[in-house]
């Protein structure tokens, strides 16, 4: 049966929510380099985990390969919140994912409206209605143009906050000056009842986001570094703005990696340089980093003390 938003139903919705690698060696999933992601995202004290998103390559797995991640993201999260992906092409597939996924005790779920012929308002608001009335746990609206090539409008945010089920839209990173994500955000909110949580995503917006009203960060770094994404997270939702600015300033070199690179290929890296994955460990055909930009984020990884 479907779900009701409760404070309860927001738990892994607010806060800091790390999304880890779904790291791969010799073209399989690597369940013992997930596992020690994992213990260092508990270790951390993250708000939440959300595995198979974006940076969990959850469109590059096939549906066992999606069961046995969400089935050990909740066996290692020792209690913390798990949000497990459930995006896919079909519906059917969508709703079969989700499945699994309460099966395996996530806390939430999220979707991403995920196309080959080019999706209309319509499509995503019958996915999305799909998909949640069968749905026991929270869903989170995961909006990734950047991987989806899907633009959500305001009034299509507004539809989907009228289902029941949703909790938390993931939104695209705003403007990164506090001043300007406060007004983007209070644009978001015009449409969006404040029962609905708003999440941020896109690492380098995430303070200013945060200062400026979001309730979430969906952190990619987090989900391999999570100490300074925590400093970050803490500093802001306390309002101690100064603090959580220069905490992000001071990462701006990893920022140009990931505008450079995209995120994906930048974190996969600091696994890998950390020893937490093997190397190569994307799914092909996804490559890591040119040899030049490894040698940048090798020098990165030990002047920014991440560990």
């Amino acid at each position: 049966m479907p779900t009701e938003t409760s404070d309860a139903g927001r738990a892994g919705t607010t806060g800091l929510s790390a999304f880890p690698l779904t790291p791969m060696r010799d073209g399989t999933v690597d369940e013992h380099a997930y596992a020690r992601i994992l213990d260092r995202l508990v270790r951390a004290e993250v708000d939440s985990i959300g595995a198979l998103g974006s940076t969990g390559s959850y469109a590059y797995l096939d549906r066992d390969e999606r069961r046995r991640v969400a089935r050990a993201s909740v066996r290692h999260a020792a209690g913390v919140p798990v949000i497990v992906g459930i995006s896919a092409l079909r519906t059917s597939h969508v709703q079969a994912l989700a499945e699994d996924a309460q099966a395996a005790g996530a806390s939430a779920v999220m979707l991403a409206p995920m196309s080959y012929q080019p999706l209309a308002d319509d499509d995503v608001v019958g996915l999305f209605s799909d998909v949640a009335r069968d749905l026991s746990v929270p869903l989170v609206v995961y909006d990734n143009p950047g991987t989806t090539h899907f633009d959500f409008t305001p009034r299509l945010y507004g539809r989907l906050a009228e289902l029941p089920q949703v909790t938390s839209i993931k939104i695209p990173p705003p403007p990164t000056d506090p001043e300007l994500a406060a007004e983007h955000l209070r644009r978001v909110r015009e449409v969006v009842p404040e029962r609905v949580g708003l999440g941020v995503s896109g690492d380098p917006s995430a303070a200013a986001a945060l200062l400026g009203g979001c309730d979430c960060w969906y952190s990619v770094l987090a989900g391999t570094v999570p100490e300074p994404a925590l400093q970050i997270t803490r500093a802001a939702l306390a309002g101690r703005a100064r603090e959580a600015l220069a905490a992000s300033d001071r990462l701006a070199p990893l920022w140009e990696l990931f505008a450079a690179h995209g995120s994906l290929r930048v974190v996969a890296a600091v696994a890998e340089e950390l020893g937490l994955a093997a190397e190569n460990c994307l799914p092909r055909p996804l490559l890591g980093l040119p040899h030049r930009d490894r040698a940048t984020l090798a020098r990165l990884v030990d002047a920014l003390a991440l560990t």
